[in-house]
C-alpha cells in the first residue's frame, strides 16, 4: 500500500484487514499467553493466522479442521527441542 498516494486497498488487500489482525493478534498475547518467548513467536503468529483466516468456522469446526492437519504428522520431542546452528530452536 502506497499512503503517501492515499492507498488504502489493492484488490482484495485493506490496511483495515491488517490492522484488525495485528490487534487481534496483540490482544492475543496480552490476553492469553502474557508474555512470548523470541523463538516462538513464529508459532504464535500462525496460530492466530489460522484463527484469523478461519474466523467464520465455529470454534467446534475450527479444533477439527486443526486435527485434520495434523493426521499423518509426527513430531517428537527431540525434533521440538533441537538447537540447529543458528541458534533456533525447533522446527519452523
Amino acid at each position: 500500500m502506497n499512503h503517501s498516494q492515499e492507498q488504502y486497498k489493492d484488490g482484495p488487500a485493506h490496511v483495515n484487514g491488517m490492522e484488525n489482525f495485528w490487534t487481534l493478534f496483540k490482544r492475543c498475547i496480552k490476553g492469553t499467553y502474557i508474555a512470548l518467548a523470541p523463538w516462538h513467536v513464529f508459532r504464535y503468529a500462525h496460530e492466530e493466522a489460522f484463527r484469523f483466516n478461519n474466523r467464520l468456522m465455529g470454534d467446534f469446526d475450527r479444533f477439527f479442521q486443526a486435527l485434520r492437519q495434523v493426521v499423518g504428522k509426527r513430531l517428537t520431542y527431540r525434533v521440538l527441542a533441537a538447537v540447529d546452528d543458528a541458534g533456533f530452536m525447533g522446527i519452523p
